[in-house]
């Protein structure tokens, strides 16, 4: 009941407020008080927003409800750090929630600058609250110093007019008006004062933040910014934008670096609606040159792009990606000049399924570059039980120039890599796959199962009875799936798709989508074995496996949904992503 009344009682305080605090609301932006040699940072510009949906009796209930919190509630520390909270809610005279909304309620803003210096700047919207906060967070640091044997820990001086405090170990803070600085340094909480005073270039008049704040929008609830110029120097950052040492990691990620490497800056934009968090990226630099080494991730006609994912039942996480894998393969040399061991021991075995032909020319020229990754949880025979380890089912589902010719082609090569695992198991005694053939739907498509007459555990049939892959043509796209459940709900997806005549998502290259309750589920199906594997790899206990894989599977059974979406907007390059919570 009485957080109802939360809200009508702070807006009293904030107008019973105002005739006092006339000088605080002629105080200049939080960013126009920052030093413009910031590297990153962080400005929440409607914290209360967040705060109420943290805050809210639903996600306190869902955290309290939590077996981590639970077990974190019993131990001393906590109880400890509750009574600590009880005695500033005693002092200040008000419940921490609601002390955490006039504390934060005017804006954060959160900035880091060279040689590890860090701003923090706080705007309370009750300013006599943070001094009474202050007080007694003073008087506590002179008694520890007292205690030490210190007590000239805690000082302080002078500084354009205004008083500059430590409690220590080079923290450093000022009290101006309704408004908190923080730093790990003096000589930044001067600079701030300094800016205040004389109003000279600063943080608001950097390219990155002012990019970052138009990008956001107006209704944005917070907002990140970062300096690439500077983050590129380090030796890390310039490797991973310039030289990628993995196949699969340039083929995923080549035109998110390439434009990160031709950047400036980045801006970051949050946005709260109905329990989604909306997250907006944009980079200053324009779009992939087609003269560039990643100019295979890239869409070039206006309404090219990534298709829709695929919607079948369990479905855990969808991918799509705009890759065109010839241009990929034939800028190999350019992108790995040292090639890896990985790829060449690719293209040998390209070369025994394919009879040879060339995997540029004649394999990869017959793909499309609308490619999309399914990955679903899997419905297993009822007669035989799930395996005592449940992987889900995955598939891979191309996009071909030559439907019938490039069908034949791929039967081929798949049926070669069915015998060489059959090969391979054959010689370790292990059963091996029997190859098949069945019709859903009208289309006719290739299975290998593996034989369950010698089965004599079915309450926990072996981990190969996650497996019973096929290979199957739908019109223009060939499905290449780890099993054949999935292959049948795929070859209905892509039926339905096709009757509906549905469009690529223009100048995207890459989509991602997320099941949250999905993912918690299979790995709640596999909590045993993975709590087992955490104690025997990582050395811990039952309770401490335990509990890591509890918080794991809770917050993500609270994602309904996340959706990354990347590509180019307006001539740059540009990436969204929703999470859509679930609470109770």
């Amino acid at each position: 009941m009485l957080r109802r009344f939360i809200p009508v009682v702070a807006t009293a305080l904030v107008a019973l407020w105002l005739p006092r605090t006339e000088a605080a609301d002629r105080t200049a932006p939080a960013a126009r008080c920052v030093p413009p040699d910031a590297i990153m940072g962080v400005e929440i510009s409607r914290p209360q927003a967040l705060l109420d949906l943290v805050l809210s009796p639903k996600a306190m209930e869902f955290i309290a409800s939590l077996p981590a919190y639970q077990r974190a509630a019993a131990d001393g520390k906590f109880r400890e750090m509750q009574a600590g909270i009880a005695f500033l809610e005693g002092r200040l005279g008000v419940k921490w929630p609601e002390a955490l909304g006039k504390l934060l309620g005017g804006g954060v803003l959160l900035t880091v600058h060279p040689h590890e210096g860090v701003v923090l700047i706080v705007d309370a919207q009750d300013g006599q609250l943070l001094r009474d906060l202050h007080q007694v967070l003073l008087e506590i640091a002179q008694g520890e110093a007292a205690k030490a044997g210190q007590p000239d820990r805690v000082r302080s001086q002078p500084y354009a007019g205004e008083t500059v405090w430590t409690f220590g170990n080079n923290e450093a803070h000022a009290l101006l008006g309704n408004r908190l600085v923080l730093s790990n340094r003096a000589a930044l909480v001067n600079e701030v004062l300094d800016l205040r005073a004389k109003g000279t270039a600063s943080l608001a008049s950097q390219a990155g933040y002012q990019g970052a704040k138009q990008a956001a929008g107006r209704e944005t609830v917070g907002l990140a910014f970062a300096d690439l110029k500077v983050l590129k120097q380090l030796p890390n950052v310039r490797k991973a934008l310039t030289r990628p040492d993995n196949p699969l990691a340039a083929l995923l990620f080549a035109a998110v670096a390439e434009a990160a490497n031709h950047a400036d800056w980045l801006g970051l934009g949050l946005n709260l609606q109905d329990n989604t968090l909306r997250f907006k990226a944009v980079l200053d630099a324009g779009g992939t040159p087609a003269g560039s080494k990643a100019a295979f991730a890239v869409p070039r006609r206006a309404g090219d792009g990534a298709l829709p994912n695929l919607a079948v039942p369990g479905l855990i996480a969808g991918v799509s990606l705009y890759r065109d894998l010839r241009g990929f393969y034939a800028a190999k040399d350019e992108l790995f000049p040292e090639r890896t061991s990985g790829l060449i021991f690719f293209e040998n075995m390209m070369g025994i399924f394919f009879s040879g032909r060339d995997l540029t020319d004649e394999v990869l020229a017959e793909t499309r570059p609308e490619i999309r990754l399914v990955v679903a949880r899997q419905k297993y025979d009822p007669a035989l039980g799930p395996p005592r380890i449940q992987l889900p089912g995955f598939a891979a589902v191309f996009h071909v120039q030559h439907a019938e010719k490039t069908g034949e082609m791929a039967e081929e090569a798949w049926q070669k890599a069915l015998g060489l695992v059959n090969f391979t198991r054959g010689q370790k005694a292990e059963p091996g796959l029997i190859l098949d053939r069945d019709v859903h739907d009208g289309v006719r498509y290739s299975l290998a199962r593996f034989s369950t007459s010698q089965v004599k555990d079915k309450a926990e049939p072996d981990v190969r009875f996650n497996f019973c892959p096929a290979l199957a043509r739908v019109g223009d796209f060939l499905v290449l799936s780890s099993t054949d459940g999935l292959a049948k709900d795929l070859i209905d997806a892509l039926k339905k798709e096709t009757a509906q005549s549905v469009r690529a998502i223009a100048q995207a290259h890459s989509l991602i989508e997320v099941d949250g309750a999905q993912l918690a589920a299979i790995l709640k199906a596999n909590r045993g074995a993975m709590v087992r594997q955490s104690m025997v790899e990582k050395g811990k206990t039952q309770q401490q496996a335990e509990s890591e894989l509890d918080i794991l599977v809770d917050l993500l059974g609270r994602v309904a949904r996340a959706k990354l979406d990347v590509g180019t907007a307006d001539g740059r390059p540009e990436a969204r992503l929703d999470v859509k919570l679930d609470l109770p």
